[in-house]
């Protein structure tokens, strides 16, 4: 798959272990920034991000934040996309299995390395479910887009 990331000012650090587990699963970069501990703001940076996602550069995102709040917040703004923080493995996997989340956002001062690399793994992972009323209910979500 072809991942893109991204991160703001609290989260690039983090981001680098993250991009390391994203190719060491055998997929894909693109880094979108930031790229060191100066001051950013999250919402450009998820808009370049989503960017990615939308015009199919990308198949999936990761966003990494202090909290994965403020990422998925902005993340979620833009239509098409679908954005959950995830900071447990169950979650991770599941967000793509029922919902089919295509940005999961993840806080660099609320996970360290290790876990964020479980939590990347399960996410990538992941595929969407033929399961019916999973696949209404995203259709319900494309048609609240749409509104």
């Amino acid at each position: 798959m072809r991942i893109v990331i991204g991160s703001d000012h609290a989260g690039w650090h983090l981001k680098n272990s993250v991009i390391s587990c994203v190719k060491a699963l055998g997929h894909d970069v693109t880094d979108v920034g930031s790229f060191n501990d100066e001051p950013v703001d999250f919402p450009d940076i998820a808009r370049t991000l989503t960017n990615e996602i939308k015009s199919g550069s990308a198949d999936r995102g990761i966003m990494v934040c202090g909290t994965g709040v403020g990422a998925s917040i902005a993340a979620n703004k833009v239509k098409g996309i679908r954005a959950a923080v995830c900071h447990d493995v169950h979650s991770a996997h599941q967000c793509v299995e029922h919902d089919d989340v295509n940005v999961m956002c993840i806080g660099a001062q609320i996970i360290g390395p290790w876990l964020a690399n479980d939590l990347v793994a399960a996410y990538l992972n992941a595929e969407f479910s033929t399961d019916e009323d999973c696949r209404r209910r995203v259709e319900m979500l494309h048609e609240m887009d749409q509104s």
